[in-house]
């Protein structure tokens, strides 16, 4: 690689949780791998030692650094103060890609003015879902697609991680006024390996955080309308953190299952699947969420929602998602999926797994992110002979 290949890249999002923060991860390690300089700017205030912890492990290849300040969820006037904050860091680091993430790390990015030093600096935006999940004709919906449209006009490349977010931005937004890529989320090798099962597994893993968008009264629900109508005393394992928990306990006391439920904290994905029989998804908005792809790739069975990019995932097996808040709907699929044979079972999670192992792998990922660059770039370079270098080509 020769020093005019070789990018200098600033991540910016908010939050460090969840598929938005495993995602950036996987991105600044894969590019940092490939030779690139990478650093992150993102949130103080939320992650908790998790966040910490991963962060401080991928620190040492972040040659661009790591800074974290406080940023608020919502529009905010701390905002200005984190704008100010990435200019001068901008002026330090000398990026020349501006990489945001999610709304509030695309509104940072692409508001800040960076001082030209004789090459453009390419704005890339990836929306992770954030304010395409509002509920359209809401207020707040409109307030953000608004914003979205005007933010547009100072982004060089899309890089939507789901064919649905890309159509969610085409449908409020109108046609992009610039470069769009698809850069699926992707999985490394090892997560394909078979799980260590645990002995008396749980029957039910629901993992994530502890909301209502995840619809997780909907599967406490389910479970409750199994045991009253077919005598079913399944047990359930709740994985996960967040604003619903007490609510979402209460529940399951009151619809009868508590003694067959189980809450307990954040856990590896993988150590959570080795411990249940199926993994429920019960959300009511996604994008394209690495909890479906991980337990896909594992071999787990799955019982899903039909929202967001999941219908991706599943490809020829969309037929087997179900539709949200429907606990009717819930406790049949998890009645079905109990019901099949270990070969039937063997034989889909098999074949689902094959397909996300050929269409979202990590390297995939990877490049696809890097050509969005290099795409975007040729889009902002003077014209100039063909045997001229580009300063941002990638390889």
């Amino acid at each position: 690689m020769t020093p005019e290949e070789r990018l200098r890249i600033l991540h910016v999002f908010r939050t460090p949780l969840g598929g938005l923060f495993r995602h950036v991860l996987d991105l600044a390690r894969g590019q940092a791998a490939r030779g690139h300089d990478v650093g992150i700017f993102c949130d103080s205030s939320t992650g908790g030692e998790r966040a910490r912890s991963a962060l401080a492990e991928l620190e040492p290849h972040l040659t661009l650094g790591l800074i974290r300040i406080p940023m608020r969820r919502q529009v905010h006037p701390l905002d200005l103060y984190g704008i100010a904050a990435l200019a001068r860091a901008c002026r330090r680091l000398q990026p020349n890609v501006l990489h945001g993430h999610g709304s509030k790390g695309g509104a940072f990015a692409r508001s800040v003015v960076v001082p030209s030093r004789g090459a453009q600096v390419i704005r890339a935006y990836t929306p992770h879902g954030g304010s395409f999940n509002y509920y359209p004709g809401s207020p707040a919906h409109r307030l953000f697609m608004g914003a979205e449209k005007l933010l547009a006009r100072r982004t060089d490349v899309l890089l939507f991680e789901s064919d649905y977010i890309r159509d969610r931005f085409e449908t409020y937004c109108g046609s992009p006024p610039t470069l769009v890529r698809i850069a699926h989320n992707g999985l490394a090798e090892a997560e394909f390996a078979p799980l260590d099962r645990k002995l008396d597994p749980f029957d039910l893993v629901y993992v994530g955080e502890l909301r209502m968008a995840k619809g997780i009264e909907t599967l406490i629900d389910a479970v409750a309308l199994l045991r009253r109508q077919h005598g079913m005393r399944l047990t359930l394992m709740v994985v996960g953190s967040g604003p619903s928990g007490d609510e979402l306990k209460a529940r399951a006391k009151e619809r009868g299952i508590w003694d067959s439920t189980a809450f307990v904290p954040p856990q590896p994905i993988r150590q959570a699947l080795a411990a249940a029989r199926t993994i429920v998804i019960c959300s009511r908005a996604e994008s394209l969420p690495y909890v479906v792809l991980e337990a896909v790739a594992a071999g787990q069975p799955i019982v899903s929602t039909n929202v967001g990019g999941i219908p991706e995932i599943f490809g020829p097996y969309g037929h087997e998602l179900i539709p949200p808040d429907s606990p009717e709907a819930l406790a049949a699929k998890i009645m079905q999926v109990h019901g099949r044979s270990p070969a039937e079972q063997a034989r889909i999670s098999g074949e689902l797994s094959r397909y996300v192992r050929a269409n979202f792998s990590l390297e995939g990922m990877i490049s696809g992110v890097l050509a969005g660059y290099a795409f975007a770039a040729q889009g902002l370079a003077p014209a100039r002979p063909a045997s001229s270098p580009s300063a941002l080509s990638v390889p």
